[in-house]
């Protein structure tokens, strides 16, 4: 999970570890048994309206899709532990395959050593999302119950498409995060683009971000090797979805910050796939005090949102992440 600010902790990667059916621009109705799952801010009036960044409007879900519908990759950022998020996430991936797509469908949560377990699950139970949990031992990945996530697999099954696992393995992270910046591996450095310095900008605001996701108990040496990391899991994310996405392109499901089109996945599916088109959508929960979108961007320390695309959505709790999780933050000082 990519490193955020504070205020991104909250509703974009929980600082650690579909609606079938949505009124496009316009929320729910909450009395409806579709109604919104994440309880707070649901009065808010942003909630449930997709943003375009670029043209700075409002716009429907007809017309999301349809944009969506002609990106060879499309990448959905959530905030892994909002309900809502994952639910619109199957809505748009099955509205795509509806519209006549049949891409792949990668998940940050499932690292390139599931690939096997996962394949071998494909096969022998075709359709059966619930056990492809199991296939992973999903209990034991500290990620948000598998019942969020797996509407959008069961959405893959039943097109037929490919179910990727996308993220870095296990060992290389432990691997990575021994290194001291450094990484062991030439080969890996050169196939990730580890090799290449960042831009002093583009580090900073990583460096930033980092600070700000850890409270500031995070080193200088430990922020260092969570960059390395993050641009090694990003890279890796991307080559998957390169790879996979050969025949008609690629889903990604992922939290917000690897969907970031200043230093996240769009940067290395653009060296990867010259000329592949990339859409990022960010499901973002609102604030009460922001009522207009590009009033978000400062959650990123940028004057424009870091998306193609946002989609907001209720608030799962107010709890600050720093209050949270101080005593895990502190022990991080301390190593």
């Amino acid at each position: 999970m990519a490193a955020l600010t504070r205020g991104q902790a909250r509703w974009a990667c929980a600082c650690a570890v579909v609606f079938w059916m949505v009124l496009g621009g316009q929320a729910l109705d909450a009395s409806s048994e579709e109604s919104w799952r994440a309880p707070l801010a649901q009065d808010h009036p942003l909630v449930g309206r997709i943003w375009d960044v670029t043209a700075g409007a409002f716009i429907d879900r007809a017309t999301l899709v349809d944009r969506l519908r002609g990106s060879r990759f499309v990448l959905l950022g959530e905030k892994h532990d909002n309900p809502d998020h994952h639910r619109l996430q199957a809505w748009l991936l099955r509205s795509l395959v509806e519209a006549g797509r049949r891409p792949a469908v990668g998940f940050e949560m499932f690292t390139v050593a599931d690939a096997l377990a996962i394949a071998q699950h494909m096969a022998a139970h075709p359709g059966d999302a619930v056990g492809l949990a199991e296939a992973v031992n999903w209990q034991r990945r500290g990620w948000p119950p598998w019942a969020m996530y797996q509407p959008i697999a069961e959405a893959a099954m039943q097109a037929n498409l490919p179910i990727v696992a996308t993220n870095l393995a296990p060992d290389m992270v432990r691997a990575l995060g021994q290194s001291g910046a450094e990484v062991p591996d030439p080969t890996l450095s050169i196939r990730l683009e580890l090799d290449r310095p960042l831009p002093t900008k583009t580090r900073t605001a990583m460096a930033e971000d980092i600070r700000q996701a850890h409270c500031g108990h995070a080193t200088e040496e430990q922020i260092d090797v969570m960059i390395l990391v993050q641009r090694a899991r990003d890279a890796q994310m991307a080559e998957r979805l390169a790879a996979a996405g050969q025949q008609d392109g690629a889903v990604l499901i992922a939290g917000a910050g690897h969907v970031r089109r200043d230093y996240g996945i769009p940067t290395y599916l653009a060296s990867r796939q010259p000329g592949g088109s990339v859409l990022s959508v960010a499901f973002l929960e609102v604030s009460q005090e922001l009522r207009a979108p590009t009033a978000y961007a400062a959650r990123f320390d940028q004057q424009a949102l870091p998306f193609d695309y946002v989609w907001f959505t209720p608030r799962v709790d107010d709890q600050d992440p720093c209050i949270a999780f101080e005593e895990q933050l502190k022990r991080l000082h301390k190593r």
